[in-house]
């Protein structure tokens, strides 16, 4: 599937499903006001993190939406990463750290398996300089955790009020 239409159907197959079920996501539980801000703090990180790997070309990404405006990827940093960690911390929210780790790793690794066959077999993500799956595991394994700490910080000075 390295063919460029196919991996712009696959972009635009993906965006649709997601923009279905982010609402529906967002609204399953209350507080809404967590969830959007789990959703705009993911998407803030992800734009950081993904200018930073691109411009030390750890990482680029050929075929892309938006390809004249932005040079990450679009649909993963604004739409699915933060749909995904409003999910765990939606899953998670009463567990202790070391289950909601579980969870955590039982979510990425679908995703971590996806990337691999991504970059494998179609012209989504190159992987370089070295960059390997576990690296991206790692960072995402990273940054769930450190939101999901966030927002239960917000939450108990929240509280307090």
């Amino acid at each position: 599937m390295k063919g460029r239409k196919a991996d712009k159907i696959f972009l635009h197959t993906f965006l649709v499903l997601n923009l279905m079920a982010i609402v529906p996501i967002l609204l399953r539980k209350p507080p809404l006001k967590d969830w959007l801000l789990v959703f705009l703090l993911d998407a803030f990180t992800n734009v950081l993190a993904d200018r930073f790997i691109v411009a030390h070309n750890f990482v680029s990404y050929p075929v892309r939406l938006l390809p004249k405006v932005f040079k990450t990827h679009v649909l993963f940093d604004f739409l699915i990463s933060p749909t995904f960690t409003v999910l765990f911390n939606q899953f998670t929210e009463k567990d202790r750290p070391a289950k909601a780790f579980i969870k955590l790793v039982l979510l990425l690794t679908p995703l971590s398996i996806f990337e691999f066959l991504a970059v494998k077999y179609t012209r989504l993500i190159n992987w370089k300089s070295g960059w390997k799956w576990y690296y991206s595991f790692v960072t995402l394994t990273l940054k769930f955790m450190i939101i999901r700490a966030a927002i239960g910080l917000v939450r108990r000075v929240d509280s307090k009020k």
